[in-house]
């Protein structure tokens, strides 16, 4: 029962974890929370069902898609929400947080024009397989989720860490004016940036979809919360943090659901956070230094 429990556990935190990355990572350049984060993994997650329904096309292709179309929703994003914001003079600090949460608002409404209102299911041919390990069951479609987002996160740990572009991008995170200084070009991290989150969100969308089961226009909302609950559980900015507190997340809230009551799961889950962060306000990997302005 408890390695059942862990196994589900690891394979929902895993999802958060992805959703969490593209929180984290715009934020470790641009020192704002996209709102609109939440509404990107949504459309992304029904660009895949669409894909899967009415094209009949296999789940890579659903996650090609929901990547690519998720893609250009962070480049209009960027064009049109982050950038005229930029450095403008005299601009609240605030400003960038209201005008992602507008997008956000008018991508739901356009999902519940284009898709529907309702909870749609999502059909994987593979859904029934499932092996058996002792009492344990492990389906498919879990080990599928689990190993397509750990190879994405270790594969983005090595592309910030070992390619020209990810060390410009933690250059930039670290500094902006800095990093421009040493012949980054600043405005092309920002861009590529943003389109690397959208499309964290559009994949982990089609994964939460596979693993629920279920798609729908109001789920990026409560995917967005839990991705900035564990964004400031692990660290602001800590892409290591992100992937640890998507884990933790994900495993307390199966075991709340299985050892408690299903209707408290996001209760417990984030009354732990409250009392990580009681203990450790920067995060269980933040740095403890105060936050840029």
């Amino acid at each position: 029962m408890l390695t059942q429990q862990l196994i589900n556990g690891l394979t929902l935190g895993s999802t958060y974890a992805l959703v969490a990355l593209g929180y984290t990572l715009i934020f470790g350049v641009l020192e704002i929370i996209n709102m609109a984060h939440g509404a990107i993994f949504m459309f992304g997650a029904f660009v895949g069902l669409m894909t899967v329904v009415y094209y009949q096309g296999s789940i890579l292709t659903a996650i090609i898609a929901a990547v690519a179309v998720t893609v250009v929703l962070g480049l209009l994003l960027e064009w049109f929400a982050l950038r005229p914001l930029r450095g403008k003079k005299g601009v609240s600090h605030l400003a960038s947080l209201i005008s992602t949460i507008g997008v956000s608002i008018i991508l739901e409404n356009l999902a519940h024009k284009l898709f529907g209102a309702e909870t749609q299911p999502f059909p994987i041919p593979f859904n029934n397989i499932i092996f058996e390990v002792g009492t344990t069951r492990i389906s498919l479609v879990q080990i599928i989720i689990f190993a397509i987002a750990v190879a994405v996160m270790v594969m983005l740990q090595i592309w910030l860490g070992k390619t020209k572009y990810g060390k410009a991008l933690r250059a930039a995170a670290e500094n902006m004016e800095t990093a421009s200084l040493l012949g980054v070009n600043t405005k092309k991290i920002v861009i590529m940036t943003v389109m690397l989150a959208s499309a964290l969100g559009g994949l982990a969308g089609v994964l939460v979809g596979m693993g629920f089961n279920a798609v729908a226009p109001t789920m990026g909302i409560s995917m967005g919360l839990k991705g900035l609950a564990i964004i400031i559980l692990g660290g602001m900015g800590n892409v290591p943090g992100a992937m640890a507190g998507g884990l933790i997340l994900g495993v307390t809230e199966v075991f709340a659901v299985a050892y408690g009551d299903s209707a408290y799961r996001d209760a417990v889950a984030f009354g732990m956070i409250i009392l990580i962060l009681l203990l450790r306000p920067q995060g269980l990997f933040g740095s403890g230094q105060p936050v840029r302005r």
